[in-house]
């Protein structure tokens, strides 16, 4: 057999060896690409998360603060039902 032929026999596992390497660096390559666009993600989902907490946190404020206005009407109510009663009671 001449020496060309056995020598292109013997880098074929060699090229395919090399394309395989190269079909493996492009798939770290976007692999790596993809985890940097995940970490981007995961950050902008945790300043958003961050910022619902917030208006969660301003939400309940508000509702704790409308209660309490709603129960100082009924106490306010009651007093003026009661001085009402009291006028009328004097027949002016």
């Amino acid at each position: 057999m001449p020496k060309t032929a056995t020598r292109s026999v013997e880098l074929e596992p060699i090229d395919r060896l090399e394309e395989k390497v190269k079909l493996l660096v492009g798939m770290v390559d976007r692999m790596k690409d993809e985890q940097v666009r995940a970490a981007e993600e995961n950050q902008r989902l945790t300043r958003e998360l961050d910022a619902m907490r917030a208006r969660v946190a301003t939400s309940d404020g508000l509702a704790a603060e409308l209660s309490t206005m709603k129960e100082e009407r009924d106490v306010i109510r009651t007093r003026v039902t009661e001085m009402l009663e009291q006028l009328e009671a004097l027949n002016l």
